[in-house]
């Protein structure tokens, strides 16, 4: 069946997918956006833990998915993963971090005789929910902003400079990107909770959260396609000769309408669950949100990569940008991995019936107060 598929065919079905998980993985980080909300949202223990236990119980999807992330682009795309994971290792070491104190503070934040204390966990689940959102915010804003790499005739990739990806943090642009993404994971963990939390004073306070927030977001989010739409992109022809051009990210948005039809669709039910959430408390508005993060974030990254784009450029010598055809894997790989590929829908079919079956009793104070169950 794939192997019917052309190599460059292949190419655009793995930077689909790739897309995809990105997707399913800015809408995760709800997670992460709710554990910036528990010094400000909760007024005693008791709404702290019910908000920890909401979020505990989802943390390991988050960080599953990121790493099938890295690891679908070290199969699909190992160029890639060697430019960007191999040659900004400063910035994804920092990243790694903030994820591991994250799994830490879980796993701990409730043992008893805790010598850190629970407060230190709670600093380390804010940690990861701000500045890990913020530097994943920060290196994927190098799709479109760029890196100063170089690659030899052997592909062997030389990194300039000595911050290894740090460098990225000095780049202006790159924080419209990271800020929306921090005010849109808030957003969303604010309607999870109205879904999977049972508490009416906390819902009051949720929706005015909500409403600040949708503030915040929106100048970076605008920001950021008006960025991304009026900026210069990276065009190669036939023969993956790389060069400039005006308005490419646009272009690209004009050349392919089904993927334009997918952000403004994304965009719209975003705003939709919004309202429902500030206006109406409609506990089902974090599912129109997920189809809304999941739409766009997914289009932006088709944006970055099809229609003969280079989706990382480079700053330093500008023939070695990637591109989904000098960065892909061979086309038995990418065969191969397409018949694994198949799985994919019988596990998300398995997370929903989990994520169903953890969420068919909305949490309450009763519960927090019993101990019989268990407390993250």
């Amino acid at each position: 069946m794939f192997e019917a598929l052309s190599y460059l065919h292949l190419q655009q079905l793995w930077w689909i997918i790739l897309s995809l998980l990105g997707g399913i993985f800015a809408f995760l980080l709800f997670i992460q956006g709710g554990q910036t909300l528990l010094f400000s949202l909760p007024e005693n223990e008791t709404e702290k833990s019910m908000l920890v236990n909401s979020l505990g119980r989802k943390w390991e999807l988050g960080f599953t998915t990121l790493v099938l992330f890295g690891g679908a682009i070290f199969a699909a795309f190992p160029l890639f993963y060697a430019t960007s994971f191999g040659g900004a290792y400063w910035v994804w070491l920092a990243i790694l971090f903030c994820f591991i104190v994250q799994a830490v503070s879980y796993e701990y934040r409730k043992k008893p005789h805790n010598f850190l204390g629970q407060k230190t966990y709670e600093v380390f689940l804010y940690l990861n929910g701000s500045l890990g959102v913020m530097l994943i915010g920060v290196a994927l804003s190098t799709l479109f902003s760029g890196a100063s790499f170089r690659l030899d005739e052997n592909f062997f990739v030389r990194w300039e400079g000595s911050l290894r990806g740090l460098e990225a943090l000095f780049v202006p642009q790159n924080y419209l990107l990271a800020l929306a993404l921090f005010f849109l994971a808030r957003l969303c963990a604010g309607l999870y909770f109205l879904s999977n939390i049972d508490s009416q004073t906390l819902h009051v306070r949720i929706r005015s959260m909500l409403l600040r927030n949708t503030f915040y977001f929106l100048p970076f989010f605008l920001g950021f396609l008006a960025w991304l739409f009026l900026k210069d992109g990276y065009g190669y022809d036939d023969n993956g000769v790389v060069f400039i051009v005006a308005f490419k990210y646009f272009d690209n948005l004009l050349a392919m309408p089904f993927v334009a039809l997918m952000l403004v669709l994304g965009v719209v039910f975003v705003l939709i669950a919004l309202y429902l959430g500030i206006a109406k408390t409609h506990w089902q508005a974090i599912k129109l949100m997920g189809a809304g993060i999941v739409l766009s974030v997914t289009a932006v990254f088709l944006l970055a990569g099809l229609n003969k784009t280079a989706f990382y450029p480079s700053l330093s010598s500008l023939q070695s940008s990637l591109t989904i055809q000098n960065a892909s894997g061979s086309s038995y790989t990418l065969v191969a991995m397409s018949y694994v590929a198949l799985l994919i829908p019988l596990v998300l079919s398995y997370i929903a019936y989990a994520w169903y079956a953890m969420d068919r009793k909305r949490i309450d104070e009763a519960e927090m107060t019993d101990p019989a169950s268990h407390h993250y």
